[in-house]
C-alpha cells in the first residue's frame, strides 16, 4: 500500500536517487533538505515514514528524531536514519534516539524498500498490502476486498480504511480524536462525531456475517475491535 513518506537528505543526487526509487514503488514522497523545512512540513501533516539523514545543514537528524519523539503528536512516526557513519556506537545512538531502523550508506534500493516494509508491518500494518483475518472475515487491501467464507462484503472507501485499521490493531481502545487522525488523516478538518456515522454504517455491513459484534463501544472512550465480549 502506498505510504506518504518524508524524505529527510541534503545531498541533491542521494534525494533525487531514493524519491526516484520510492516513486517508482508507489509511495508519495516529501522531501526537505534540511532540519527546519522537515519540521514544518511534519507540523503541516503528519507522514507515516520518516527517512531522516545524520547529518543536515541548521540541525543533525538525531535532533529531529529526538523532537519527534518528544512531541506526543510525532510520538509514533516510524523513523529510519540514513548515515554514513558505521560505528555500532553510533548506530546505537541513533537508535536510542527513538529511529526504527537504521540503514548504511551505501545502500542497494532492494534493501530500502524491504527496511520501509517491515518498520512500516511493525509500527504501521494498516499501510502494507498484507491481508488480515480474524475469525473468517478477511481483508485483501492488495485487492481491496473483504469477504467472509468466501462471500464478499460491500464497504465503501472509508469504512474499508477504517475496518482496516481497527483489524491491524486489535484490542486496542481508540478515541473518535485517534481514528480521524489515523484513517481520515492529520490535519483533516471532520467532526469526531463523523466517526460514529461511518462506525454504524461499518457495523451494519457486517451485521449480515454477525462480524459487527467484533467492532466495541467502549463507553467515555472510543472503540475497540475485539473477539472477546
Amino acid at each position: 500500500m502506498p505510504a506518504n513518506i518524508l524524505l529527510v537528505e541534503d545531498e541533491p543526487a542521494i534525494q533525487e536517487l531514493i524519491a526516484f526509487n520510492l516513486t517508482q514503488a508507489g509511495h508519495h514522497v516529501l522531501r526537505a533538505s534540511t532540519a527546519d523545512a522537515a519540521l514544518m512540513l511534519v507540523k503541516n501533516a503528519l507522514p507515516d515514514l520518516v527517512l531522516l539523514d545524520w547529518m543536515l545543514p541548521g540541525g543533525s537528524g538525531i535532533d529531529i528524531a529526538k523532537r519527534l519523539r518528544a512531541d506526543e503528536r510525532t510520538r509514533q512516526v516510524p523513523i529510519i536514519m540514513l548515515t554514513a557513519r558505521s560505528d555500532e556506537q553510533d548506530k546505537i545512538a541513533g537508535l536510542e534516539t527513538g529511529a526504527d531502523d537504521y540503514i548504511t550508506k551505501p545502500f542497494s534500493p532492494r534493501e530500502l524498500l524491504a527496511r520501509i516494509k517491515a518498520v512500516l508491518r511493525r509500527r504501521a500494518p494498516q499501510m502494507t498490502d498484507d491481508a488480515v483475518e480474524v475469525k473468517g472475515l478477511r481483508l485483501d487491501p492488495a485487492t481491496h476486498r473483504v469477504s467472509t467464507d468466501g462471500r464478499p462484503i460491500d464497504l465503501g472507501p472509508t469504512e474499508f480504511r477504517l475496518l482496516h485499521f481497527f483489524m491491524t490493531h486489535p484490542e486496542r481502545v481508540h478515541s473518535r480524536a485517534q481514528l480521524l487522525d489515523q484513517v481520515w488523516g492529520d490535519h483533516v478538518f471532520v467532526e469526531e462525531r463523523t466517526v460514529d456515522v461511518h462506525i454504524r454504517r461499518l457495523r451494519s455491513s457486517l451485521e449480515g456475517s454477525g462480524h459487527d459484534g467484533l467492532i466495541q463501544t467502549v463507553r467515555g472512550t472510543g472503540y475497540r475491535f475485539s473477539t472477546q465480549q
